[in-house]
């Protein structure tokens, strides 16, 4: 089964999370220290979609998501959603969509980037199999997006 992709803002995301940069400020506000996982994906149809799976994605339906790259980051070495866009364009790949989930420390001491590892390939895992539910999943504008 293929993810909806009817995507728009989410004024009701958890934690009152209206941009990207309100993420970065609450994972900095956690009691913990926090390190971000982040997907970036490509929304698209397959190669061998019919007319009828383009006409609906080209009105915002269906289609397919794809993991292009991912990072993980502190919200300290993320100053903004500006400076993830510029660092993520470095690549050279085109994305839509960012999903962003959080790993918080224990005693005061955060994840490293190894203990990162495991849980940002589950996402990836995640993403290319359409449980997307847990992620947060903002636009190339850091505006949170809803999938319907």
């Amino acid at each position: 089964m293929k993810p909806q992709r009817r995507m728009h803002r989410n004024h009701n995301a958890s934690m009152n999370i209206a941009s990207f940069d309100d993420l970065l400020q609450a994972a900095r506000a956690q009691a913990q220290p926090q390190r971000l996982l982040f997907v970036f994906a490509s929304a698209g149809v397959p190669d061998d979609a019919t007319p009828g799976q383009r006409a609906r994605f080209e009105a915002g339906e269906g289609g397919t998501l794809t993991p292009l790259m991912c990072v993980d980051k502190t919200p300290e070495e993320l100053p903004s959603f500006e400076v993830l866009l510029e660092e993520s364009r470095s690549f050279g790949q085109p994305w839509d969509i960012v999903f962003v989930a959080a790993l918080g420390g224990t005693d005061g001491q955060g994840p490293t980037a190894a203990q990162a590892e495991e849980p940002l390939q589950r996402m990836v895992e995640s993403v290319k199999s359409g449980r997307i539910g847990s992620l947060l999943p903002f636009n190339a504008q850091g505006e949170p997006v809803q999938f319907t």
